[in-house]
């Protein structure tokens, strides 16, 4: 796709962005258009992405996102993810918050379909710890996405805080195994979005959402996460970044445990395989 040095957002949005730490692109993606990659998403997640993702599992336990996991890294064997990874109208926006050229990290697809569990609150960066500086996401709900249906909530101003280090999560309303704190003073907000918008936040900000309480309704969103272009370093796990070029490139390799020490890691590691109980 063709890359852009466009300027898109007012003085007033940059503004919003750095004071909040997200912003609501409205109708940014036309709703034909949504429709087409829902389709092309739910047939990826139907069949499976080899070396990615198996094919969905029968809900032992009652646990429905065992028929449906999220999809890790899919723009690494379907070109249709990569490009819109590296779509040009997010890559304008991207451009005026990072203030520089922004780097394709990864995407991601999330389908939450009714009674599925939500994902705890926590802070993108604590993963990819980039440095300097944050990464940025962008969050494209392919179905609107409200309360009722476990969108996204964040928490205004967070990503003025410092990373903070998880605990248990209630995994009864997450599937996720860490959680952070709301700091005080401060508190969630939902984010009501509709398919086809996108909302951009910072990698510090605290976010997540709860479960899906509706009957019938899905909320499936693709994620994508950037860095900017003076990154130094990040987690290993996330290379190669992208140009919007259309080259891959790679810096430095974030090494030991991060902020919380690399013992505090491990535990992290080990709770998601089920093999610890975190404090």
């Amino acid at each position: 796709m063709n890359h852009t040095t466009e300027r898109t957002l007012s003085d007033e949005q940059i503004a919003q962005y750095e004071r909040d730490g997200f912003l609501v692109a409205r109708d940014m993606l036309p709703v034909e258009e949504v429709a087409a990659l829902r389709e092309h998403f739910m047939a990826m997640h139907a069949r499976g992405v080899p070396g990615y993702y198996e094919p969905p599992r029968d809900d032992e336990g009652g646990d429905i996102l065992r028929r449906y996991p999220r999809i890790m890294h899919p723009h690494r064997v379907d070109e249709l993810s990569k490009d819109y990874m590296l779509d040009a109208r997010l890559e304008s926006v991207l451009r005026d918050l990072f203030g520089e050229e922004p780097l394709a990290a990864q995407i991601m697809l999330y389908v939450k379909p009714p009674g599925a569990r939500g994902q705890a609150l926590h802070q993108d960066d604590l993963y990819l710890r980039t440095a300097p500086g944050d990464c940025m996401a962008a969050w494209v709900p392919l179905d609107d996405a409200d309360e009722e249906n476990g969108g996204l909530f964040v928490v205004p101003g967070s990503h003025k805080t410092e990373i903070q280090c998880p605990h248990l999560a209630d995994l009864t309303r997450s599937f996720t195994t860490e959680e952070v704190d709301v700091p005080a003073g401060m508190e969630p907000v939902l984010v009501e979005l509709k398919a086809g918008d996108v909302l951009f936040f910072n990698g510090s900000v605290i976010h997540g959402s709860y479960p899906n309480t509706s009957s019938q309704r899905f909320r499936r969103a693709f994620i994508c996460h950037y860095v900017g272009h003076s990154t130094t370093e990040m987690s290993a796990g996330y290379y190669p970044l992208h140009t919007f070029a259309g080259e891959t490139l790679e810096r430095g390799r974030a090494e030991g445990g991060g902020v919380c020490g690399t013992e505090a890691a491990d535990a992290l590691h080990q709770a998601r395989r089920g093999e610890l109980a975190l404090p």
